[in-house]
């Protein structure tokens, strides 16, 4: 039981890490362990095949029936980790859509985007998580230049592939959050074209923050010593 609950506490504070997964992998085999220990008494009368047999089912209704359901409890409804590059973001349940504030920082699905090599086209796919700062909520005027980008007058440094001029009113029931994409593939568009590809998966509206899985998260600023953010 001690080392259970050692196996456990490392795999919480390393979640969403390589070593979490081993963790996770020795305490199902400790739980295995015991219960083949506890049936010793008749397993003796089993011969080796039946009993190699025994070990494995045990081990399949264990993994299977027990820990899998509750690692995906976890990862639901308490902690989901989200890896960012190298680094892992643990985010926590969150309240209702309606509290979310400027400044929050969200986990929340988000459309895919590939580019055509036919003028620079693209298409939204697949949906993935994505994770950042809500800069802006409805009703907010967000304006573009070449130096900066800001929201109700509020100037701010610009970020990556931001437009350099022209403005927009953040929709009601939407949040304005710049997305952080993972650039794959040999073809590269132009500056233009990118820009206008974020741009558009920057309108994010509320109902991708809801839903199952549930993807309306906020960070915990630290999880144990580790900084959640991406920075």
């Amino acid at each position: 039981m001690g080392v259970c609950a050692l196996l456990f506490t490392i795999f919480i504070v390393w979640l969403g890490y390589p070593i979490a997964n081993i963790a996770c992998g020795l305490m199902v085999s400790t739980h295995v362990s015991g219960i083949a220990y506890y049936c010793d008494s008749f397993l003796r009368q089993w011969e080796l095949q039946w009993r190699i047999l025994f070990t494995v089912l045990a081990l399949m209704a264990v993994g299977f029936l027990f820990y899998a359901p509750l690692r995906q409890a976890i990862q639901n409804h308490l902690l989901m980790p989200l890896r960012m590059g190298n680094r892992v973001v643990i985010l926590v349940k969150s309240g209702t859509a309606d509290k979310i504030q400027r400044g929050d920082w969200v986990g929340y699905m988000m459309p895919g985007y590939r580019f055509s090599n036919h003028m620079g086209n693209g298409i939204l796919d697949d949906k993935t998580m994505g994770f950042g700062p809500v800069l802006a909520i409805g009703g907010d005027n967000v304006q573009f230049s070449t130096n900066s980008f800001s929201v109700n007058g509020v100037a701010h440094p610009p970020l990556p592939h931001m437009p350099q001029s022209g403005s927009l009113v953040v929709a009601q029931n939407y949040w304005f959050i710049w997305p952080i994409l993972k650039q794959s593939g040999n073809w590269h568009p132009g500056e233009k074209e990118l820009s206008d590809a974020m741009l558009e998966l920057a309108a994010v509206p509320e109902s991708q923050l809801t839903g199952k899985p549930p993807v309306h998260w906020r960070p915990l600023k630290y999880w144990f010593w580790r900084k959640q953010t991406w920075q």
